[in-house]
């Protein structure tokens, strides 16, 4: 007999329990977009990006590099990215560009998800990295304040 958690010990089907489930899923179309959010958001620069953007109304691009210590063209890149993805919106007042989130739904999965973290490894559940999560060295240039 399995031990495996992940294994069913005894196969018995409950078939109108799998109806209901199977009834009530979202479609493919709706799956793969949601996997789109999500591979999107598996980039650490990126959440790192959106975590600034969580803690303030808006930023312009190299208030949000020098928050992220990203390079200014790692960051436009990633800002394009998440634009292009419908996660962030931008402002554009002469030739400066404001970043911020997109609306609340992008704001309470990020939030959400920097919770569930925070509890788990409060909780001892989630093992802790040991690299950190950036993607590219801190920049060494300095930035001039406004």
């Amino acid at each position: 007999m399995p031990t495996d958690v992940d294994s069913c010990a005894i196969r018995m089907l409950d078939r109108e329990l799998v109806a209901r489930v199977r009834a009530a899923a979202p479609t493919a179309d709706a799956i793969a977009a949601v996997a789109d959010v999500f591979a999107l958001l598996g980039d650490a620069g990126r959440l790192r990006i959106l975590a600034a953007l969580l803690n303030a109304d808006e930023l312009c691009v190299c208030d949000i590099a020098a928050a992220t210590e990203m390079s200014e063209s790692a960051t436009s890149h990633a800002l394009r990215l998440l634009r292009v993805q419908a996660v962030l919106k931008v402002r554009r007042t002469g030739r400066m560009a404001y970043y911020s989130l997109l609306d609340d739904h992008v704001r309470t999965l990020l939030a959400v998800a920097l919770t569930h973290v925070a509890h788990g490894a409060a909780d001892g559940e989630f093992p802790m990295r040991t690299t950190t999560l950036t993607s590219e060295a801190p920049r060494s240039a300095p930035f001039e304040s406004r």
